[in-house]
């Protein structure tokens, strides 16, 4: 049954399935034994029959084995019934010696090494027994042992006892325990043995071989298992349901359970629904979502913490913020993913003081809650609350991660906080936290965004695994530098080395175009968007174009690549054509694009400010003097200017006019005396002196 997708297995797996299960010696079995040993259990002071022995609800009345099952707490008890059962000769009982091998392997106070010599002692051996071993194996900190066990009983089977073989629950635990390793070479050996020893019909081999493909991404071949089983159970679906949504595809996983609903054999539990809701989560797909939360209550499934979470995970993740607050408000259990789920619901719809709340209101946080409260900051463009909580964080004694790092670099490129950034680059190597390509990009964005370029260059240089991030991130570094020529170059670099740009990649590139006046190379990479990478240039990519062609006078073409833009023009494309035709003297065409600016935003004081000097520097006074009327009558007021600067790690923000600084005065007076001496410069080499109003400054960060 399982032949015809069996060959798919040889073709990605050069070994060749054992034909003696006795000659199971190929098994990488010398690599796995280097894992680490099993750790011996803690003390248990409430041990029962339930916690270990798998045969405890068969009624035997022999009082030995009622005191194996009632009074045994220690392995010093087990010692001392062993002894007993061996005087009254029930070690012979196979049920009854697998007792005592259930306890000494399952039992917290049991000892798995004790369970093995048991094993090997047993003068009748069972598959049931020896099942236990390797399950309890499985379960430990080695499984890997699992498999030099499973060899040992073939080597038993083989020399002397024929009764004893592997069966069909033997078979689900080493497929368990393939999957759990990664062992995908070891798992098809073990389908050859299964093909051996016919149990490819066995409703358990085939759902543990479908959990088993799925785990390795072998979608089709757990399908083809999946499809030729004679008999499908709840087991079988879910399996291969979840394993599609574990693999990202969702589409796939709800046309399965729609196959489910139409055989009607099975009806779907809280597994099936985690996985059609995980599905709906993939697809962005709110209306079946809903669909399957009122299935949910109308059957009354038991709303299981994870159903809960993925139900979360899928109204926040929909858009559908008010469902999810109601289903948080319902559950009677939260957990910590339920509390960070809500959390970044919270961020991800604006609501960031609400998240912040949230946040501080969980009873218990790890690293991951942090994360995200400082993902939400830095993505709303609020770095320096995102650094603030950072801080909070180090004093909470939680260690930070790499992604704790990625999301305090980006507040750092945000603010322009160096030394902040510089520490956090020292913090990281110091701790040896795992310099992955995510992070190290951050680094290089950080560094670039911060004046740093040579430092940029460095990071960049020294990572091992460079791809298409890693490359943006320095092309747009090299293009808010200035540095076309090198922003280009490694644009090809990057072309050259089989990496894909993106958006991003080509708005960095282009921007370096305009930067240097590279009118032709940035035609070129424009058409190239579209015509070789299938990418469709977006409004910030012609906004380039527009300044690029702009800058260099040719407005005549920049008005035609504006006017055939399939989308309408925003602010920033207009802005491009204002300055451009200011540059240029063009008076006609910057009138056009300063009340188009206007229209999409009226209230903006920029735009009238720079209309009228655009008069006044063609000598137009009237002109200059309607626009300055018209701000009068609107009530709009110039915003005051603003700039910041970093000193001793803090952030400090200057604003026209601002007098709020406890040092204002002092300030003021350092102005006057840098006014003075620029003067004194102008009077000497005939530089220009603005006289403009003072700046202020003001503090924003302690």
């Amino acid at each position: 049954m399982l032949s015809l997708f069996i060959l798919r297995f040889h073709q990605r797996c050069t070994r060749k399935p054992l034909s003696d299960p006795s000659k199971l010696y190929p098994f990488h079995l010398h690599t796995l034994s280097l894992l680490p040993k099993r750790n011996k259990p803690k003390k248990h002071s409430d041990v029962t029959a339930n916690t270990w022995n798998t045969t405890h609800r068969f009624v035997l009345a022999n009082p030995t084995l009622s005191i194996l099952e009632t009074k045994c707490k220690s392995m010093i008890h087990l010692k001392q019934v062993q002894s007993q059962m061996t005087v009254t000769g029930l070690c012979l009982d196979g049920l009854a010696y697998s007792r005592l091998i259930a306890f000494s392997a399952l039992s917290p106070m049991g000892d798995l090494n004790y369970s093995k010599r048991l094993l090997f002692a047993m003068q009748n051996p069972n598959a049931f027994s020896w099942n236990i071993v390797i399950r309890a194996i499985c379960d430990s900190q080695n499984p890997s042992e699992a498999f030099l066990l499973y060899k040992e009983m073939l080597v038993v089977v083989s020399v002397w006892c024929v009764s004893l073989r592997p069966d069909n629950y033997t078979f689900p635990l080493l497929f368990k325990t393939c999957a759990k390793l990664l062992l995908f070479r070891m798992g098809h050996e073990i389908v050859g043995h299964v093909l051996k020893m016919n149990y490819d019909g066995d409703i358990f081999v085939h759902n543990a071989l479908i959990h088993f493909l799925v785990s390795f991404g072998e979608l089709e071949a757990a399908n083809k298992v999946f499809e030729e089983s004679c008999v499908r159970d709840l087991v079988s679906w879910n399996s291969l349901i979840n394993g599609y949504t574990r693999s990202g595809r969702g589409k796939e996983a709800l046309r399965i359970y729609r196959e489910m609903e139409m055989e009607g054999d099975v009806d779907p539990d809280e597994v099936t629904m985690i996985g059609v809701v995980t599905a709906c989560t993939q697809l962005e797909d709110l209306k079946h979502g809903r669909e399957f939360h009122w299935y949910i209550r109308d059957r009354g499934l038991n709303m299981t913490v994870p159903l809960a979470n993925a139900l979360l995970d899928m109204f926040v993740k929909c858009g559908d913020l008010e469902e999810a607050k109601e289903l948080f408000e319902r559950m009677e259990e939260k957990t910590m993913v339920s509390w960070t789920t809500m959390v970044m619901g919270y961020a991800k719809f604006g609501y960031l003081d609400a998240a912040r709340r949230l946040f501080n209101a969980m009873p218990e946080k790890d690293v991951v809650p942090w994360n995200a409260m400082i993902s939400a900051y830095v993505q709303a463009g609020r770095g320096k609350e995102a650094l603030s909580l950072f801080h909070e964080m180090q004093a909470m004694k939680v260690e930070p991660d790499e992604v704790t790092m990625v999301s305090c670099l980006s507040a750092c490129a945000q603010l322009g906080a160096l030394d902040v950034g510089i520490w956090i680059h020292h913090y990281i190597e110091k701790h040896n936290l795992l310099l992955n390509v995510v992070l190290a990009t951050a680094l290089v964005d950080m560094y670039a965004k911060c004046g740093k370029i040579m430092k940029a260059l460095q990071v960049f240089h020294e990572i091992p695994g460079r791809n298409a991030l890693t490359y943006t991130a320095i092309i747009g570094g090299l293009a808010l530098h200035g540095d076309a020529q090198d922003a280009l170059s490694y644009f090809l670099e990057m072309i050259d080395a089989g990496l894909t740009p993106d958006e991003v990649t080509f708005l960095g590139v282009l921007s370096a175009c305009c930067h240097g006046g590279l009118v032709e190379e940035g035609r070129k990479i424009f058409s190239q968007m579209s015509s070789k990478f299938n990418i469709p240039p977006q409004i910030k990519h012609y906004s380039c174009m527009v300044d690029l062609l702009g800058r260099a006078g040719l407005l005549k073409e920049a008005v035609e690549l504006l006017e055939s833009m399939p989308m309408e023009a925003d602010a920033v494309v207009w802005g491009a054509m204002f300055f451009a035709c200011r540059i240029h003297k063009n008076i006609e065409l910057g009138e056009r694009a300063a009340m188009k600016l206007l229209e999409l935003d009226p209230d903006d004081s920029g735009i009238y400010v720079l209309l009228a000097n655009m008069y006044v520097e063609a000598n137009m006074w009237d002109k200059a003097g309607e626009v300055r009327k018209m701000m009068r009558e609107r009530g709009v007021d110039k915003t005051p200017g603003c700039s910041s600067i970093e000193v001793n790690g803090n952030l400090y923000e200057f604003i026209v006019r601002d007098k709020s600084h406890s040092q204002s005065n002092q300030i003021y007076e350092c102005l006057i005396k840098l006014s003075k001496q620029m003067e004194l410069v102008e009077s000497v080499v005939g530089v220009p002196h603005p006289k403009d109003d003072f700046l202020y400054a003001s503090e924003v960060n302690n």
